[in-house]
């Protein structure tokens, strides 16, 4: 395999932002320079409509993709050459990267976006491939050839490359503030939290969990997912919420049937408390409508009542199987599916409020010490810190 020196990243709706187009760009350089290997890149620059990866000599192809898949931001990326912006060049450097590949059919895909090259697209597309011809004797083929040359003019550039690589879309984590994810064990919140990323918010994780009336199981898995999914954002911080004591005074000191909701509530305001913390403007949550009985749209309403952030549902109307197939293609469903025993699964009743009215919730939560419950959860907290590059 030949040592590639480029990446070409084209991004995607970045191109649609107008004159605000260069900060959803530099945030993508950083972002970019960040998910690389220490020492696989010289340096990363911008030229219309693109960024430029240069790459070290010692560089692992195959690390850099692997990173470059992670980025939020991206429609594709190639591994590339470059060649002088000229006819002769670019016919060298065709012939050159072909001779490295077996194929019988070829056809050669030109873009010029540079209008002073003396070539058309189609003029250029017409020498390269006479070039190729005449070098590796191989066939032109228009409608699915084994190989397709792709080569871009722009600006005072000529690349050339065989494979596009898909990225993930989206926006560049960092361009749309900072919320805070209601992260449980399951399968929800981490699909949640990752659609998020990908429209550019960063994410601060939030657990709750019942430890030490539970076994550890459930906050070990979390700290896993958090792996995970830092993965795409780089850096991450997991606020791991005690939550055991909440709900006994709940179940001590409120109706069964609203005992649920009450969590949930309780949470949210737990949850805004860090997000102040943290500068964060939002709340992510993993709820489905209908799926559980939490998650009907009066209870929703119920519980959204807690907070004054905006809360960010990505999910609200994905149906399971949607969610578990996103989750096995984020690498989370099988975290997910490990045996933990969460905290909202603790004493719940056996008939609960599918129609929770707000006034009889907000009745029920007068009868517990409210302040000092979030108070004290809040201060047995801690806090990891989650770092893709270690």
């Amino acid at each position: 395999m030949r040592n590639n020196k480029l990446v070409i990243c084209h991004y995607a709706e970045i191109g649609l932002k107008g004159k605000n187009r260069k900060f959803f760009e530099e945030k993508l350089v950083d972002n970019i320079k960040q998910a690389l290997p220490e020492g696989s890149f010289k340096h990363v620059k911008r030229i219309s409509g693109r960024i430029l990866v240069y790459l070290s000599d010692g560089a692992k192809e195959s690390e850099v993709g692997d990173a470059l898949k992670t980025i939020f931001g991206l429609a594709y990326f190639a591994f590339a050459q470059q060649a002088e912006q000229s006819i002769e060049s670019i016919s060298q450097k065709a012939v050159e990267i072909l001779k490295d590949e077996d194929f019988e059919t070829f056809r050669i895909d030109a873009k010029r976006s540079n209008k002073e090259f003396a070539l058309s697209s189609q003029e250029i597309n017409e020498q390269i491939g006479g070039a190729v011809i005449d070098g590796v004797n191989k066939k032109v083929k228009l409608e699915n050839p084994d190989v397709t040359l792709f080569i871009q003019i722009v600006e005072k550039f000529a690349f050339l490359f065989i494979k596009k690589i898909r990225g993930l879309g989206g926006l560049p984590v960092g361009v749309s503030s900072r919320a805070v994810s209601l992260l449980s064990g399951g399968i929800d919140s981490p699909v949640a939290s990752f659609l998020a990323m990908k429209r550019g918010v960063e994410v601060v994780f939030c657990h709750f969990h019942a430890v030490p009336y539970v076994d550890k199981k459930s906050v070990d898995k979390v700290k896993q997912l958090a792996e995970v999914l830092t993965k795409y954002q780089g850096k991450s911080k997991l606020y791991l919420i005690p939550f055991g004591d909440i709900q006994k005074e709940i179940l001590l000191k409120t109706t069964p049937d609203l005992r649920v909701v009450l969590y949930r509530r309780i949470m949210f305001k737990i949850a805004e408390e860090i997000a102040n913390k943290e500068k964060a403007k939002a709340l992510v949550t993993g709820e489905s409508i209908g799926q559980v009985a939490s998650q009907t749209i009066e209870n929703i309403a119920a519980i959204s009542e807690a907070t004054s952030l905006p809360i960010l549902r990505p999910l609200i109307t994905y149906d399971k199987e949607e969610i578990i197939e996103k989750a096995k293609e984020i690498d989370t469903y099988e975290l997910s599916i490990l045996p933990h025993q969460d905290c909202c699964a603790r004493f719940l009743p056996k008939h609960p409020a599918t129609k929770a009215n707000l006034n009889e919730v907000q009745e029920q939560e007068q009868k517990i010490n409210l302040k000092e419950l979030i108070e004290q959860a809040i201060k047995n907290s801690t806090v990891e810190i989650v770092d893709k590059s270690k």
